[in-house]
């Protein structure tokens, strides 16, 4: 069985900081599909068209009926465990400051035998469920696990290098003056986070849920101002090195389009908030988290970015705010580049209309900030980089997959 995760030590500010190693990382472009599914937490296979041969690994062409026509599908990820081997010494730098490492060799049900990451919790000759993960590198790796939960498998070792579970952790939250940033503060506070520093600008202003916010036993209240680049630089400078995940929580939404019902000035005001306060946010603590990519079993793991999923496709209703989320996401996608050869994942959280005063007006379905923030967590415990929360979040993703051009039609009729 796992044995528990202890809370770590006090780390001796007079130590050195090991520097971030990734593992290897070559991988064809066929390979890649991979990818999309392990940022979503699925488990895909390539299954010809033709014969239904699951394929693995993946290929340009059947090994069965030679078709070029391999499309990736979700599949079975159970099977048979039918051999390991625990890794003591190894040439590859990442690996041997995690030896020992368990690999092992499965038979899915499917067909494919798969070479695969062990559990701690599985044994030859039982069952496993197969998972998906992306490993530090962003690359697509696999991991065994028991066909049933064990307790406190969490804390497995290589199941935690594999993903950004708060426990234990210190986590930034952005903003709490709103809904949303409150809930997380919960969230992350019952899922075990050390500290959870909250974020309040102006803290001389009072705001619903202030007194219950600071009843939370593990919240901190911090000085944060997302529009005030010393502010950010600040907090950045005090506990920069204490932060190990940042969710960021700000919002400015004001419905209109370009040409009415938004002033230059709102406009302004939601940009600057939004996509200069991700980059301040960026600049600030993105070469320090990258820099502790290796601190330890608590150390730096993610930047959590939530965008309105009106981010992939404009929606005229909210033409301006759709823009500036537009930005975000390409923001966050360069930030999950440069910040990679440190192992810090940057997740984007997609959801449609949230239920909060800003979209009052709006019938259901709308996304409580209690649920938001619960997929938060799950997104982070599982490793995953692309979480779409809500059903008009998940709608619009399988519209945008079918019709692009049809989806654009409908939102500005």
């Amino acid at each position: 069985m796992t044995t528990p995760l202890a809370r770590p030590k006090r780390k001796n500010p007079l130590a050195r900081t090991r520097l971030p190693s990734a593992p290897p990382s070559p991988r064809s472009r066929t390979a890649q599909g991979l990818t999309a599914a392990a940022a979503e937490g699925r488990f895909t296979l390539q299954v010809c068209a033709e014969c239904q041969t699951v394929v693995y690994p993946p290929r340009d062409a059947c090994p069965s009926c030679l078709s070029p026509r391999l499309p990736f599908k979700d599949v079975d990820p159970c099977g048979m465990l039918v051999s390991e081997t625990t890794v003591r010494v190894t040439s590859e730098t990442y690996f041997r400051e995690r030896v020992p490492w368990r690999v092992g060799m499965v038979k899915l049900d499917v067909g494919p035998m798969v070479v695969t990451h062990l559990h701690g919790d599985t044994c030859e000759g039982a069952r496993v469920r197969l998972v998906l993960k992306l490993d530090r590198r962003g690359a697509p790796v696999m991991l065994a696990l028991p066909e049933q939960d064990t307790p406190d498998m969490a804390d497995d070792p290589e199941l935690r290098e594999l993903t950004c579970d708060p426990k234990f952790r210190r986590v930034l939250i952005t903003d709490g003056r709103n809904a949303v940033g409150q809930a997380m503060a919960r969230a992350c506070a019952e899922a075990g986070a050390t500290i959870v520093f909250v974020g309040i600008a102006d803290q001389w202003r009072p705001f619903p849920g202030d007194a219950a916010i600071k009843a939370i036993a593990q919240v901190e209240i911090v000085p944060l101002d997302l529009t005030d680049t010393d502010s950010v630089n600040e907090l950045a400078a005090q506990n920069g090195a204490r932060i190990d995940i940042i969710i960021n929580t700000a919002e400015h939404v004001r419905a209109g389009g370009v040409t009415e019902g938004t002033s230059l000035t709102s406009a302004r005001e939601t940009m600057e908030l939004r996509y200069l306060g991700l980059m301040r946010l960026a600049q600030a603590f993105g070469p320090i988290m990258r820099m502790r990519g290796a601190d330890g079993v608590i150390a730096a793991a993610a930047i959590v970015n939530l965008l309105s999923v009106y981010a992939l496709t404009n929606w005229p209703v909210y033409g301006v705010v759709s823009a500036v989320e537009a930005a975000c996401l390409s923001a966050s996608q360069s930030l999950r580049a440069e910040l990679r050869p440190g192992g810090i994942k940057v997740v984007n959280v997609f959801s449609g209309p949230l239920e909060t005063e800003w979209y009052q007006t709006l019938p259901p379905p709308k996304v409580a900030p209690a649920a938001l923030a619960k997929a938060v967590i799950e997104a982070l415990r599982h490793g995953l980089e692309e979480v779409y929360v809500g059903d008009v979040a998940q709608d619009i993703r399988a519209r945008l997959e079918v019709n692009p051009k049809a989806l654009e039609r409908e939102l500005g009729e």
